[in-house]
């Protein structure tokens, strides 16, 4: 069920949907999709999302859960909160790359000190992707 219908710049339409029988959680759905949405540009940067409570409204979600999914986004680096002025998609990069960079460090030099080979290391980094994007 399509549940936001916004143009965007460029007249095309943005649409979430929630699936109620899908294994994964109601707010990791919405972050999901605002996050891939982000990613192909259907979101273009500087997009002013919703509010929690009018995003919450219209998935027929509690606006905790709205939040929970905002909160995971703006660490992520996807989307940006200017107080009062509302949530808009950030420009895309920079510090999620750099949190990303980072966390791949680490693994790496954790899976060193655990005496793994680098083609096991690897192996376990695309079982977790494969899992983590659902292929």
């Amino acid at each position: 069920m399509p549940l936001i219908f916004r143009q965007v710049r460029d007249n095309r339409c943005v649409t979430l949907k929630i699936h109620i029988d899908d294994s994964a959680a109601p707010y990791e759905q919405v972050r999901a999709q605002i996050s891939e949405q982000a990613r192909s540009g259907l979101l273009p940067v500087g997009y002013r999302l919703p509010t929690v409570r009018g995003l919450a409204q219209s998935l027929g979600l509690a606006a905790n859960t709205v939040a929970k999914a905002y909160r995971a986004l703006e660490s992520d680096g996807v989307i940006e909160t200017r107080g009062r002025n509302g949530t808009f998609v950030a420009a895309a990069g920079s510090a999620a790359e750099r949190e990303l960079a980072s966390a791949a460090q680490a693994y790496a030099e954790k899976a060193r000190r655990l005496g793994l080979t680098e083609a096991d290391a690897a192996a376990a980094v695309r079982d977790a992707l494969r899992a983590a994007y659902g292929e």
